[in-house]
């Protein structure tokens, strides 16, 4: 076995290990203690038993595991409710910041999902949904490992049982408690991000060209009723169009913000730049959007993303007018 083929599992171990984790530099971590612990036990390796990429995944799913062990459940703040419902609560601050390990981090498409299979890219980009991974955390470790290998990475029983060091039938039990966990944790469903879609081009570029001009009819036009729009490390939310149309358009830290366009855990997303005093614009926060039914339904701004925009292929300033293009 060869280092290179070892690396040329990165992309779909880094997918595997983030959908347990939920965090961004925890998968970091996890990936490399894997290719570092498969490099080192190589010449254990038989591929006469099993596929290499059954083997590597053992390793992952043991430090994943125990990196879970002490680790609390990841959300996103749909998913723990928020004392904030209105623009009025705007005005009474945002509270303290969570710490970091509360919630679920971004991730770029490019980090996730094997390009060079762009057929299966289409099917991967539901199981990296920001809403998709939160609701993972409702399982336990191992329940889910045993649904995403089985379920998203379509590993046989067989192999499944390998990688977790256990038995067909105990594999298949996990499983079904794991369906049933998340059946009932299921998050609302979202209209499948194609970024060929005219369609939603179109949207994207009306929401971009709304909050630049901070167009309060715009915004609530391109905007579902139901949405909802949140700001993680805070535990702060905003319902319905209206509501955050006004927050958006009103805001005077808003002021001169640009948003270029992004893929964001298989979603459309957009890096927000906002001017320094020297009028340069500076990365500020990534922003996650979903679509439903021809609108948005969920924004997420992540705030303290700055530092992470080249991940996301995300310049680091903007001179004059922004760069959306859609």
């Amino acid at each position: 076995m060869a280092i290179e083929e070892l690396e040329a599992l990165r992309v779909p171990l880094t997918g595997y290990c983030y959908r347990l984790l939920g965090s961004a530099a925890d998968t970091d971590d996890a990936v490399q203690e894997t290719l570092i612990r498969a490099s080192s036990k190589r010449d254990q390796y038989d591929p006469s038993r099993a596929r290499l990429s059954t083997w590597v995944h053992r390793i992952a799913t043991n430090v994943c595991v125990d990196m879970l062990r002490a680790a609390k459940r990841r959300a996103l703040v749909m998913d723990v409710g928020s004392a904030s419902g209105s623009a009025s609560s705007q005005n009474s601050g945002l509270g303290a910041p969570l710490p970091p390990e509360v919630w679920v981090e971004p991730m770029p498409d490019s980090r996730l999902l094997d390009v060079q299979n762009p057929g299966d890219v289409v099917v991967e980009r539901e199981s990296v949904r920001l809403a998709f991974i939160a609701a993972l955390q409702h399982l336990a470790p191992r329940q889910r490992a045993v649904l995403v290998l089985r379920d998203v990475l379509v590993f046989t029983a067989q192999e499944t049982a390998e990688i977790l060091d256990t038995t067909v039938p105990a594999v298949n039990s996990a499983l079904q408690r794991a369906r049933a966990t998340l059946d009932a944790n299921r998050p609302d469903p979202f209209d499948l991000y194609d970024p060929e879609d005219a369609g939603q081009r179109d949207l994207l570029r009306r929401y971009v060209a709304a909050f630049e001009a901070h167009d309060i009819a715009g915004l609530t036009a391109v905007t579902r009723e139901d949405a909802v729009a949140s700001m993680p490390p805070f535990q702060w939310r905003l319902e319905g169009a209206g509501e955050i149309a006004s927050v958006a358009g009103n805001s005077d830290s808003c002021a001169g913000a640009r948003l270029v366009l992004c893929r964001i855990n298989g979603a459309p997303g957009f890096g927000q730049y906002r001017p320094d005093d020297d009028g340069v614009l500076r990365p500020f926060a990534l922003v996650s959007v979903d679509i439903r039914d021809g609108q948005l339904t969920q924004l997420v701004t992540f705030l303290g993303t700055q530092h992470r925009f080249a991940e996301f292929g995300l310049p680091e300033s903007l001179q004059g007018a922004g760069q959306a293009t859609v």
